[in-house]
C-alpha cells in the first residue's frame, strides 16, 4: 500500500537520539507515495521516506572509538526499511534502533503502522489532544520546519484533527505557517475564549514574519511607481524622466548637431506629498481562498501605511464586509474574516464601485477563484463599466505560493475578453503587478502552465 508524505530524505534535523515516539490510538490512513533511490528495485511498495541524514543504527561505539561507516548495502537496506515502515524488519532484514526507530514511529503515527486487522496499515494519531501535542513535539525534534508544516497539514486534512486546534496546548505545540492560519480562521467562530488568545498569538507570529519579508520591498516598489505615475512639467534635474522628455521633443531634433533640443521637460512628481492613487482590494473569503486572504490582509496593511495611497479592503462571501478601518493591524483584519460560505462577486463589486471617487486614479484588485454564485452577466457589466470609467481592474485567481489554483475558466475567459485578464499571482510578484497597474502599463502576467 502506498501513501503520500513529505520527503525528509535529505532534510531530517540532527539531534540527540530520544526514545521512540509513542503513536496514539488508531484512525484510518490515507495512501501516499515514496520515491525509491536510483537504480534500486524496492522489495515492495514504499510507505514513507528515508531520512538520509539520520545516524545509522549500528551497535553502540565507545566514546574513544571512531564510528565505522555502514556498507553501501546496509545503508540501502536501512533506507528502504525507513521508506517502507511497518513492524519488525518488514522484509528487509534491517532492524531500526535509536533515532531511526523514533522517526519511524512518528511517521507511522500519521502515515501508517501495523494494525490488528491482518496487517493492514492504519494511521494512529487518534483524537487525544495531549497525544497529538506529544507527537507534534516529536516531529519537531526529528524534522526541519518545512517538513513539520507539511506533516501538520496532513494530520489536519487527512485525519480530521481541526477540532483539536481549539485546544490551547495544541496551539502552543504547532509550527505556525500560512496554511495553519487559514485553518484557524475557518475555526474562528467555534473557538472557545481560552483558545482565542493562543490562536491570535499564532496568527500574529505568521503575520509579523510575512511583514518582515514583504513590507520593505513592497513599499519601495510602490513608492517608485507612484513617483513615476505623477508627472510635472518643471522638474529638477534629478527628477527628469529622460525617456518621456526625449520622445516629447523628437520634433526638435537637429540632424547637423545630432541633438534633441528639450524645449519641454517631463519629470517625476513627488507622490508622497498627497494621496494620488486609490487601491481597492476585494477579497473572496470562501474556504478555498484561505491563503490568499492571509497574504491580501498583510499587503493591505502595508499599502495602508503609504501616505500616497488611499487603500480600502473589502472581504465577501454572499455578504460584503468593509475592513478598511482595521488595516492598521492585519491580525484584526484576519479575525474579522469568516472563511467559508457562498460567493457573490457581483454584490462585492457593486459595493466597491460605489466607493470609487476618482476612477482614473483607482486600481481595483479582485482576488477570487471566480466561482460566482450571484448574477454573472451583471458582474461582467460592472467590470466593463469600471474599466470604461478609467479604473485599472486586476483579477487574481489566487494570491499565494501554492501554484495554479482551481478556478472558473468560463468567467476568466469572459474577463479576459474585457481586457481584464485573470491569473494567479505569488506574493513575490504582487508588488510588480500593482506597480504596473498604478503606472498603467502592461501587467507582468506569469505563465499559468508553469505554475501547475
Amino acid at each position: 500500500m502506498t501513501r503520500t508524505t513529505p520527503d525528509p530524505a535529505t532534510t531530517a534535523a540532527p539531534g540527540p537520539a530520544p526514545g521512540p515516539a509513542t503513536p496514539p490510538t488508531s484512525a484510518p490512513a490515507t495512501p501516499r507515495t515514496a520515491t525509491p533511490p536510483p537504480s534500486v528495485t524496492p522489495p515492495h511498495p514504499a510507505p514513507h521516506p528515508v531520512p538520509a541524514s539520520a545516524p545509522h543504527p549500528s551497535a553502540s561505539t565507545p566514546a574513544s572509538a571512531t564510528p565505522v561507516p555502514p556498507t553501501p548495502e546496509a545503508e540501502r537496506l536501512r533506507r528502504w526499511r525507513l521508506v517502507l515502515g511497518g513492524g519488525g524488519a518488514d522484509g528487509t532484514g534491517c532492524e531500526l534502533r535509536g533515532r531511526d526507530a523514533a522517526m519511524d514511529g512518528a511517521l507511522a503515527s500519521l502515515y501508517g503502522r501495523e494494525g490488528g486487522d491482518g496487517g493492514r496499515r492504519t494511521a494512529g494519531l487518534g483524537a487525544s489532544a495531549p497525544g497529538v501535542a506529544r507527537w507534534l513535539g516529536d516531529i519537531r525534534t526529528y524534522f526541519p520546519s518545512s517538513v513539520v508544516q507539511v506533516m501538520q497539514r496532513d494530520a489536519i486534512d487527512r485525519l480530521g484533527l481541526s477540532a483539536l486546534l481549539l485546544e490551547p496546548e495544541m496551539l502552543e505545540a504547532v509550527e505556525a505557517d500560512v496554511h495553519l492560519v487559514g485553518t484557524l480562521l475557518s475555526l474562528n467562530r467555534l473557538m472557545p475564549e481560552r483558545a482565542r488568545e493562543s490562536a491570535r498569538a499564532v496568527v500574529r507570529t505568521v503575520v509579523e514574519e510575512l511583514e518582515r519579508k514583504l513590507a520593505q520591498r513592497t513599499r519601495a516598489t510602490f513608492t517608485g511607481a507612484l513617483d513615476r505615475s505623477a508627472r510635472i512639467s518643471r522638474p529638477r534635474h534629478r527628477d527628469i524622466d529622460w525617456d518621456r522628455t526625449i520622445r516629447a521633443n523628437l520634433k526638435n531634433y537637429l540632424p547637423e548637431h545630432r541633438t534633441v533640443v528639450p524645449e519641454r521637460l517631463i519629470g517625476y512628481g513627488r507622490a508622497a506629498r498627497s494621496v494620488r492613487k486609490e487601491v481597492v482590494l476585494c477579497i473572496d473569503q470562501s474556504g478555498s481562498m484561505a491563503a490568499s486572504v492571509v497574504y491580501a490582509s498583510v499587503f493591505g496593511a502595508v499599502l495602508a501605511s503609504l501616505r500616497a495611497l488611499d487603500t480600502r479592503l473589502v472581504v465577501f462571501d454572499t455578504a460584503v464586509v468593509d475592513l478598511t478601518d482595521q488595516l492598521d493591524d492585519p491580525v484584526d483584519v484576519l479575525f474579522g474574516t469568516q472563511l467559508g460560505g457562498g460567493t457573490d462577486i457581483n454584490r462585492a463589486l457593486a459595493y466597491c464601485q460605489s466607493r470609487i471617487t476618482r476612477p482614473a486614479d483607482t486600481v481595483v484588485v479582485l482576488v477570487s477563484d471566480l466561482y460566482e454564485g450571484g448574477i454573472r452577466d451583471e458582474m461582467l457589466k460592472r467590470v466593463a463599466a469600471m474599466k470604461a470609467s478609467g479604473v485599472q481592474f486586476v483579477t487574481l485567481l489566487a494570491l499565494s505560493d501554492e501554484g495554479a489554483p482551481a478556478y472558473d475558466r468560463e468567467h476568466a475567459a469572459a474577463l479576459a475578453a474585457l481586457d481584464a485578464p485573470a491569473f494567479a499571482c505569488t506574493p513575490d510578484l504582487f508588488p510588480e503587478v500593482m506597480a504596473a497597474a498604478l503606472e498603467k502599463r502592461p501587467l507582468p502576467i506569469p505563465d499559468m502552465a508553469e505554475q501547475r
